[in-house]
């Protein structure tokens, strides 16, 4: 959608083609559990989008056609462990470090946000381009020696090889930071002993502080309406329900898109947001496409599974501790200890006993999608297996894998894990809708085995290498032909770098030309 409107921005002639009924792919909102409440059914905050380039160059005008954000300056968030300890961050970083019980981790914390300030730029240049080869690459290194010194920089490219949990072993004495952020790791596709962890941990936590929690007015499909208004606008030309089959190729160039009887000529580019898997197995005609990059695509790993569950409530939860009925995500979490074990047993097969849950708490932003005193609950888990094998606490049969039965008897464990924490939860349910893996993948073809993120996010498959060892860049070995989308650098994360990305590399070469 980013590129679409960007494309149309420089007054190119686009035309959009979208498989299903609507545009927005994990952007949707609906009244899926009684009449009156409106759920965001998959993704539902935007921090890394508004303040990201993608909102600088569209904000203005998106904005124009209805897109409203409601926020925080208070908590932005909080993480709430088995035993009932909470931990608290709100978008004042002293604030937040004043919770902290040693002194040395309330200045170990603002240095690294600190750090974090001073390289804000080198980050959002490497994350908003590509890093193969040529002078951008060359320029991003001495920028980060220059900014930072050779000892600093040297700690950067540690913290980047390093795991969340290694991170926070490290720097810090107590466990705030740990079981504050390292379950935001699952949010980026990764788990507490990934390596990358290390960067990303402060990535996470300056960002809620700078930006806080932005969730569109109305519910996560207000963008969806805003975008549209854009396009219309804009004429750009959208196509739904029309599933691109095959890239045309002619004397090495991307020429057009190929959907049933249709066939959809393309003048200056296509831009490809899909899988590796989809554009090397089944997009591309077998004989454009090098045998090594074919092997490598068919190679290409996805990530953990993730369901969805909402929840429908009379009257806003009755959390025991009072801090967390203001905080719009909250973590059932004891930090690294517990989501390691969940990911670890989610990776082998098996049900997580005790999962990370997510819990959104949108109404206490924006109360419009919940009647009048009433409230709901946002449940993500970021730990599951696409095809279970067996469950780590032996009470549930997986024999007949995520069919309605295991996916209601799994959400019911998910809420027992919410309602130790809120008193009376259970009898203020109203309604309950359970999305599973196998949902994500019918819903949406680029969540491959139920893995929202577009690929596993392991350091090997990120950064120069993603998508693909041979092809860790935007620009195919197709003439006119882009990549983008989560499968591509930066991977996830509902900012539209990827599409901004090439749209500014199209539109510029354009200039160039003329």
């Amino acid at each position: 959608m980013v590129a679409a409107a960007e494309l149309g921005l420089a007054g190119w002639k686009v035309a959009l083609l979208e498989r299903n009924p609507d545009i927005g792919g994990f952007i949707a909102s609906e009244q899926s559990t009684v009449p009156g409440y409106v759920h965001d059914s998959y993704s539902s905050w935007h921090p890394m989008f508004v303040s990201g380039p993608a909102y600088a160059v569209l904000g203005e005008r998106l904005a124009r056609h209805g897109l409203a954000y409601r926020n925080t300056d208070g908590i932005v968030t909080a993480s709430v462990a088995d035993d009932g300890a909470v931990t608290v961050a709100y978008r004042d970083a002293e604030q937040t470090v004043a919770g902290f019980e040693h002194a040395e981790d309330r200045k170990a914390y603002l240095n690294a946000l600190t750090r974090f300030g001073r390289n804000a730029t080198l980050f959002g240049d490497m994350m908003g381009g590509s890093l193969r080869g040529g002078p951008h690459l060359v320029q991003l290194l001495f920028r980060g020696l220059r900014t930072n010194g050779r000892t600093s920089a040297g700690l950067l490219l540690r913290d980047a090889a390093s795991s969340g949990r290694a991170y926070c072993a490290r720097n810090f004495v107590g466990g705030e930071v740990d079981r504050l952020w390292v379950p935001w790791l699952l949010h980026a596709g990764l788990s507490p002993d990934h390596a990358s962890g290390g960067v990303m941990l402060p990535v996470f936590a300056a960002s809620l502080h700078a930006f806080g929690t932005p969730v569109p007015v109305g519910g996560a499909a207000g963008l969806l309406t805003a975008f549209r208004g854009l396009f219309d606008e804009l004429g750009v030309q959208v196509h739904t329900g029309t599933p691109a089959e095959s890239v045309v190729v002619d004397a090495g160039r991307a020429i057009g898109v190929v959907s049933g009887s249709r066939r959809i000529e393309a003048r200056r580019a296509v831009l490809a947001s899909v899988t590796p898997t989809a554009l090397y197995g089944s997009l591309l005609p077998r004989a454009v496409s090098p045998p090594g990059l074919r092997k490598q695509a068919a190679a290409y790993r996805y990530g953990r599974a993730a369901m969805q569950i909402h929840v429908a409530l009379a009257s806003p939860p009755r959390w025991h501790d009072s801090r967390l009925g203001s905080a719009p995500i909250v973590h059932l979490s004891d930090g690294s200890a517990s989501t390691a074990i969940a990911c670890a047993e989610a990776e082998a097969g098996l049900l997580p006993r005790r999962p990370t849950v997510v819990v959104g708490q949108q109404f206490t932003l924006d109360p419009s999608g919940v009647p009048p005193g009433a409230a709901a609950l946002w449940l993500q888990l970021q730990e599951m297996p696409f095809e279970p094998r067996g469950d780590a606490s032996g009470q549930l049969d997986t024999g007949a894998g995520w069919g309605k039965d295991l996916s209601r008897a799994y959400a019911e464990r998910v809420l027992d894990r919410v309602a130790f924490h809120a008193e009376g939860l259970r009898g203020q349910v109203l309604g309950l809708k359970v999305i599973s893996p196998r949902d994500l993948q019918a819903y949406n073809v680029n969540a491959v085995v139920g893995d929202p993120y577009g690929g596993a996010a392991d350091l090997d498959q990120s950064l120069f290498w993603r998508p693909l060892p041979g092809k860790g860049q935007h620009r195919t070995h197709i003439k006119d032909l882009w990549h983008i989308g989560a499968s591509t650098h930066p991977g996830a994360g509902l900012a539209g770098a990827s599409g901004h990305h090439v749209a500014t590399v199209l539109t510029s070469r354009r200039r160039r030309g003329r």
